[in-house]
């Protein structure tokens, strides 16, 4: 094709747009510029016809009979440009992610990690929610969900990412006043509690320290790990958490395992998605970004 056939863009632009409010006020502020410009563009589109599109008649804009057969053969073809400008732009514009997380698991895992991932998918917008409960619902604007808990739920899809051992944890200066060296150490002591006392009271159990030690008369109660661990941190007690949950403190010192448990966390996180979801593009490098990281 000719270039030299065409008529400039934004000509034609100011020309449709005109012609649609038959004001070239309206038309100016429809496409951002002066009304000096759309009379200027119109001008230049007449000349390069060789026609006049419009009649002025008595501050009435109407188009000429040639000005209204233009349009009409125009306006689709603009029309059809625009969708497929469209639709180019959006297959490559950036998607966006919403990830659904408890406040935990958002703030000492996921969060600090994040950057990785932007470096790998660009392209991908990443939006967090963060939960109250540890395991939420799917709701129709979630595209994948970490869920701590059994992993039995329905109409979803789950993938557990880790095993992780249940891990006491109490600041250096807690342990320096109160050593913590076996598990008869912790008889008397303050233990704080998240969500229920079942972590606890397992553990107590698996010493064989039940008789001397009531979990249920023992310590503060938390709705969230980061609040316990907090506490822990202020040496207002002693905490117990999924290992998953507590690396940053540990690995930074705010927090120290004085021996281990022995046992593994009852409950797992879980990367959850709709089954519709399994082939879209996003959750899937997300779903195997999560489980290369946490296995790395």
């Amino acid at each position: 094709m000719n270039n030299k056939k065409l008529p400039p863009l934004n000509a034609l632009k100011a020309f449709e747009s005109a012609a649609r409010h038959l004001n070239f006020t309206k038309a100016a502020e429809e496409l951002f510029v002066t009304q000096a410009a759309v009379s200027h563009q119109i001008k230049l589109l007449e000349d390069f016809l060789s026609i006049q599109l419009f009649h002025r008649r008595n501050r009435v804009l109407e188009l000429t009979e040639l000005g209204l057969q233009y349009f009409d053969e125009i306006r689709p073809l603009l029309e059809q440009i625009a969708k497929a400008t469209d639709k180019i732009r959006a297959k490559n514009s950036r998607q966006i992610l919403t990830i659904s997380v408890p406040q935990t698991f958002g703030m000492h895992w996921l969060v600090p990690r994040l950057n990785d991932f932007h470096q790998k998918y660009p392209e991908i917008e990443v939006r967090i929610k963060g939960v109250d409960q540890d395991e939420g619902l799917l709701g129709k604007e979630i595209d994948v969900a970490i869920y701590y808990g059994s992993g039995k739920w329905e109409n979803v899809e789950s993938i557990r990412l880790s095993e992780a051992p249940l891990v006491i944890l109490a600041s250096p200066k807690f342990l320096q006043e109160n050593p913590l060296n076996r598990p008869q150490d912790l008889v008397g002591k303050t233990l704080l509690h998240v969500f229920s006392r079942n972590k606890w009271k397992r553990t107590i159990e698996h010493f064989g320290l039940s008789g001397d030690i009531d979990v249920e008369e023992s310590g503060s109660m938390f709705s969230h790990t980061f609040m316990a661990l907090q506490a822990a941190m202020h040496q207002q007690g002693i905490a117990i958490a999924n290992k998953t949950l507590a690396q940053h403190e540990l690995e930074q010192g705010h927090l120290i395992e004085p021996f281990p448990t022995g046992l593994n966390d009852e409950k797992g996180f879980y990367v959850v998605f709709p089954p519709q979801m399994m082939e879209v593009s996003k959750v899937k490098q997300f779903v195997e970004w999560i489980l290369q990281e946490i296995r790395t």
